[in-house]
């Protein structure tokens, strides 16, 4: 399982304005194959903005930049500064840290596998 975090500023846009666009935009990732979920991200006080998005595996996550949606993302004009950084989720201390989330990425995981 693979975990990606975006980070973007606003350019252009403000922060209303992001979260209609994102309402509107939010469902097309429901259909992402290897997409397993993804939290969407805001600190107005730091105008940043951003994704967690949880994967099947790297290759899923690669598959969705390289679509229209990934690239609709990436090369939006209202998104300055944008990171994308990508982390193995370590199966281990992750089932051992306990709690409800645990719980639900351990059984995901297992399913996808």
């Amino acid at each position: 399982m693979h975990v990606q975090v975006v980070n973007f500023n606003l350019k252009d846009m403000t922060g209303v304005e992001f979260r209609s666009m994102a309402n509107e935009v939010a469902p097309a990732f429901a259909s992402v194959p290897g997409l397993l979920g993804k939290i969407w991200l805001a600190d107005a006080g730091t105008n940043t903005y951003g994704g967690v998005y949880i994967w099947q595996d790297a290759a899923a996550m690669q598959a969705y930049l390289g679509s229209d949606l990934g690239k609709g993302v990436t090369g939006n004009p209202n998104f300055a500064n944008l990171t994308s950084r990508d982390f193995e989720m370590l199966s281990g201390p992750t089932g051992s840290s306990g709690g409800p989330v645990a719980a639900s990425l351990m059984a995901t995981a297992r399913v996808a596998s």
